[in-house]
């Protein structure tokens, strides 16, 4: 994206491509009224108020109708883009839309490239960059917490937050540029012992932030839940239980499920991508092993493991031979002692009465040695029974209490480098205050941590950046 070409008033259709009962086409620039006025004979748009409607025909250059629309008319600097704006609300053929973009580009504007809206709200001041990037999350937010944190940020809760550590940051940094400027005469005017307890403070925020990103991310994106164990287990089971649908094929042969099924589930505004997979044995055929590679493979990119078990058919060590072969650094673990009903119709009071057969096979320690390392949930898939306290436990690992709390998350993976840069930067700079290096070191950590600070919200960047932050809008914001 050129910035030389942010001068052109620019034309999108602002609405998803495709027939509907009406589309929107926007315009923006110095002569975005004027050209909207030119086919539009029902007012003067040149002399109406800002932030007003008007219905009338639109006409092509021989007086032809297009259509009955209604145009919206903001002018600058009280628009999305501080410029002058005109909104088409036209019928929603893609006929009439073609025909007024085709229209709109021959009376002088140009269509408009993906994201230059937005581009054009940052260049212009009405928002950071981070806020920017936040409409786009919005417009992306498939769940609850997906649409509070990008409304969130939007509103520009992250910004102020970076905002005032960089300021606190420039103050510190001009007293030790000063100090520079008075290096022969040997004077201090940044105290080191309040700089020392400042970095000190603004690393444990940033770390509070970038710790966020995991949250954020799995919010933004979902959150890879991988569904594991032995064949007829019931893994199919629970995951039609969860999704409350007969999403997977259930049967009491072995090894059914041979490839893996995928759903999403909203837990509470945070979306689970349920991974059901194949059955972990030594394969019986070359179908199957492949399945049971691909049960593998899901398992590393997981971020949970729902791992399941017969708990009348595995003992502890069997459990934990398959979770030693499963569990990876970084991976939460829920284990689920499915065909719990079965356990009960055996024991009236089984947390009492102790069979000699379960105690030599070592059933009654499952919980004790699990419940050490990860959580035991104890229930019957087939039945539903306890598949609220699975949910409410998948949604414990994932946000921490976090989202009530209206806690700043950070959910951009270019914010969570900018962060960690910073730290690296203001790491650097601690280090630098216990050792006593000198002024000049100190400035020069000091500006590179301002400087990734200032790449969050746009106080630093460059034609490259924001080429690549825009291009990934649709095209019409």
């Amino acid at each position: 994206m050129l910035l030389t070409d942010l001068h052109d008033t620019i034309v999108a259709l602002a609405t998803p491509p495709g027939s509907g009962a009406i589309g929107i086409i926007r315009l923006s620039g110095a002569e975005a009224i004027s050209i909207a006025n030119a086919c539009f004979a029902a007012k003067d748009l040149e002399g109406v108020a800002t932030h007003t409607i008007h219905l009338g025909y639109i006409r092509d250059e021989g007086k032809k109708i297009i259509d009955q629309a209604l145009v919206s008319v903001f002018k600058a600097p009280n628009s999305y883009t501080k410029e002058n704006v005109v909104e088409i609300s036209c019928h929603g053929s893609r006929f009439i839309q073609q025909q007024l973009l085709e229209l709109f580009c021959r009376s002088g504007a140009r269509m408009a490239r993906e994201g230059e809206f937005t581009m054009r709200a940052f260049l212009n001041g009405q928002m950071d960059l981070s806020q920017a990037e936040a409409v786009a999350d919005l417009i992306a937010a498939e769940s609850e917490s997906a649409h509070k944190m990008a409304l969130s940020q939007m509103r520009g809760g992250f910004s102020e937050e970076i905002k005032k550590l960089r300021e606190e940051l420039v103050h510190f940094a001009s007293m030790i540029e000063l100090e520079l400027d008075f290096g022969e005469e040997d004077v201090e005017f940044a105290n080191r012992d309040d700089l020392k307890e400042l970095v000190g403070r603004i690393l444990g925020i940033l770390r509070n932030l970038s710790d966020s990103f995991q949250l954020g991310n799995a919010i933004k994106h979902g959150v890879n839940t991988v569904i594991a164990g032995r064949p007829n287990a019931g893994k199919s089971t629970l995951l039609n239980a969860l999704l409350n649908e007969e999403r997977a094929i259930v049967s009491d042969i072995a090894g059914t499920t041979r490839d893996t099924i995928e759903e999403m589930l909203n837990i509470q505004g945070v979306q689970f991508r349920l991974i059901d997979t194949a059955g972990i044995r030594e394969a019986s055929d070359q179908i199957e092993a492949i399945g049971v590679q691909k049960t593998l493979e899901e398992v590393k990119k997981s971020a949970i493991l729902v791992y399941v078990y017969d708990v009348m058919g595995l003992t502890p060590p069997e459990v934990k031979e398959d979770l030693e072969k499963l569990d990876r650094e970084g991976m939460k673990i829920i284990a689920i002692a499915n065909k719990y009903d079965k356990y009960l119709s055996l024991h009236e009071n089984p947390r009492y009465h102790r069979d000699k057969e379960f105690q030599e096979k070592g059933w009654w320690d499952m919980e004790a040695a699990l419940k050490e390392k990860i959580p035991v949930i104890e229930l019957s898939a087939k039945d539903k029974t306890q598949i609220d306290q699975l949910k409410s436990q998948l949604f414990d690992l994932v946000a921490s209490g976090e989202i009530s709390n209206n806690n700043t998350i950070v959910s951009n993976s270019r914010h969570y480098a900018s962060l960690q840069s910073a730290t690296e930067s203001l790491d650097s700079v601690m280090n630098g205050l216990e050792i006593g290096i000198t002024g000049d070191f100190l400035a020069m950590d000091i500006r590179h941590a301002l400087n990734a600070l200032g790449e969050i919200t746009g106080e630093i960047s460059t034609d490259d950046l924001l080429g690549n932050i825009f291009s990934r809008f649709c095209i019409g914001k």
